[in-house]
């Protein structure tokens, strides 16, 4: 039991690294970030190049999501940027366009078959938890997401950057007044967002196939976390992706055949009690 409940805390975590991300870029530019799932699949393969040519696991941690952050920057600066201050609707055709070209380019870089990633060797095996066998990267997956979560927490809420931030995303016209570049500050949020994306596909890729395609397989469960929390809520996506990883370790153990149906149950029974989701966020704030 607490094995099983052990390996779903460790899927809550792979599902908050993905989710955070989203969840930031919305709550900070009002951009649902349909191109987040290719963002997250770019940083599983960028960690599978950085381990192939330096064989360095922790390198290639380090390495993708700074190089996908700077991808992000562009997307911002390039597509994003002129779509601001219009529908919804054309950010979201936008961002889908992004994922198509994306997925032609990790196609034609890295063609169409699978590529492993291997675990260090200081984090393969099992190791005995109250009695029951846990893989060792399921208990790494758990430590990174619980780091991530309180940096990201501290950064927004308790530095001066990120004052500077939530200034820039709530009242952007004064923040320019005071001489603070807000186009500059959006390219740092969605960068950020990218970035935790990356970190996300890379600290997965020993465990999933990394593939193309591989984007859609953990979008859905993405949205789903983002939808469960509240839309641009970090609490919310923490909450909701520890219920949802829960959820899905102690379905598989127990009635693996109805795990999807599962997710959708929660999902309908949370929005019927609470359609603004566990946690109500103020309404989105657009830059």
């Amino acid at each position: 039991m607490v094995a099983t409940a052990l390996i779903g805390l460790s899927i809550a975590m792979l599902l908050f690294l993905l989710a955070a991300g989203l969840t930031l870029i919305f709550g900070m530019l009002g951009v649902i970030n349909f191109a987040h799932g290719a963002l997250y699949m770019i940083g599983a393969f960028a960690a599978f190049e950085v381990f192939s040519r330096t064989g360095s696991f922790w390198l290639a941690l380090v390495v993708a999501p700074l190089a996908v952050a700077v991808i992000g920057a562009v997307i911002e600066i390039v597509l994003l940027r002129p779509l601001y201050d219009r529908d919804h609707v054309e950010q979201l055709l936008m961002t889908f366009g992004a994922i198509l070209v994306i997925e032609e380019a990790v196609r034609i870089i890295w063609g169409l078959g699978y590529r492993d990633l291997p675990l260090p060797d200081s984090l393969s095996g099992s190791t005995a938890v109250f009695g029951g066998d846990v893989a060792v990267y399921r208990l790494f997956l758990l430590a990174a997401g619980v780091a991530v979560g309180a940096g990201l927490f501290l950064l927004i809420e308790r530095t001066r950057l990120g004052m500077v931030l939530r200034a820039a995303m709530s009242y952007p016209t004064m923040v320019r007044a005071l001489g603070i570049r807000v186009d500059i500050v959006r390219t740092l949020v969605f960068a950020l967002g990218a970035a935790l994306a990356a970190f996300a596909g890379a600290i997965a890729a020993p465990i999933v196939p990394v593939q193309v395609g591989m984007s859609f397989a953990i979008i859905v469960d993405c949205f789903v976390v983002v939808i469960l929390g509240g839309l641009g809520n970090i609490r919310g996506a923490i909450a909701a992706a520890v219920l949802l990883g829960l959820v899905q370790a102690f379905g598989q153990h127990y009635f693996p055949a109805w795990i999807e149906v599962t997710t959708y149950v929660v999902l309908i029974g949370v929005l019927l009690v609470r359609p603004q989701g566990l946690f109500s966020a103020a309404p989105a704030r657009k830059a």
